[in-house]
């Protein structure tokens, strides 16, 4: 066989692996995923019918890039980790703040973004400047959330009522309607709420609460998780997550902030089931 056959029979063998492979791809069935789907700017619902939202772009965009579908259901948050460890989820596509404890029962992307803790409080009311603050008063806040554990635990130690809700936007009401003084809240939706509600202030971000949003997946899905974490590094490297988060949140991302910066290993450094494993990023 001459050099000139060897070529094209190279070249397609190659074409038709990179054919199949696609196609089996493409023969997957779609990503199953859900969402608080009243959680803006992240999730909410369009007038039309359907989601929108920074976290629905973010994964509609990973999910083509992985070759894959998506479905994506809106919940309440608080069922959203029950869902994915009973089979309903492949992961989890709302906004998720990686904690240890959640660390070491699931599987996290690398964090695409940073959150901090924010309160929400009435327009007039005296501003928060510390947990002390909140005294005699009432906290309201999203079932199932890191804010209402660390809430529930200041509130036994210094005397102050938390109000769990099925959502953010009733915790923000019972601030707005006076049952609540305050709400907490990641610092995006609580900016969010407050440019849309004029009557809502968003006040005091508690210090040392910076935390990863990322992605969990079950723990026996390594190699999914993987692959939505090559994505979304990908998307990171093209600037996509950066346009994607000055579109939502209007404040173009800095250099060292997660819509940027790729973090080595999969899953989140330092936290439990993090892996450290090299790997190369394959985009294109």
């Amino acid at each position: 066989m001459t050099l000139r056959r060897i070529l094209l029979a190279a070249a397609f063998i190659s074409t038709f692996s990179f054919t199949f492979a696609a196609a089996r791809a493409e023969d997957l069935p779609p990503l199953r995923t859900g969402v608080d789907g009243t959680f803006a700017p992240h999730a909410f619902q369009k007038l039309g019918g359907g989601l929108d939202g920074f976290n629905i772009e973010l994964f509609t965009e990973a999910a083509r890039r992985m070759h894959r579908g998506i479905t994506i259901d809106s919940t309440t948050f608080s069922g959203l980790v029950p869902g994915l460890m009973a089979g309903r989820y492949d992961f989890i596509a709302a906004p998720t703040t990686v904690t240890k404890e959640r660390a070491e029962s699931m599987l996290f992307t690398a964090g695409y973004l940073w959150t901090d803790y924010q309160f929400g409080i009435k327009k007039g009311s005296a501003p928060i400047k510390g947990w002390e603050d909140l005294k005699g008063k009432a906290v309201a806040v999203n079932k199932g959330t890191p804010y209402e554990t660390m809430s529930k635990a200041q509130g036994e130690k210094l005397g102050f009522e938390v109000q769990v809700y099925e959502n953010q936007p009733d915790a923000i009401q019972a601030v707005l309607s006076g049952h609540a003084y305050a709400t907490l809240g990641g610092n995006t939706v609580i900016q969010y709420a407050a440019s849309k509600t004029p009557m809502l202030v968003a006040d005091y971000v508690l210090q040392d609460t910076k935390a990863h949003w990322a992605a969990p997946f079950r723990k026996d899905e390594v190699a999914l998780r993987n692959q939505m974490q090559d994505a979304l590094d990908c998307m990171k490297q093209d600037g996509t997550i950066a346009k994607l988060s000055e579109k939502w949140f209007g404040v173009k991302p800095g250099a060292d902030d997660l819509e940027r910066v790729v973090t080595p290993g999969y899953g989140v450094p330092g936290m439990p089931n993090y892996d450290p494993t090299p790997h190369p990023m394959h985009c294109g």
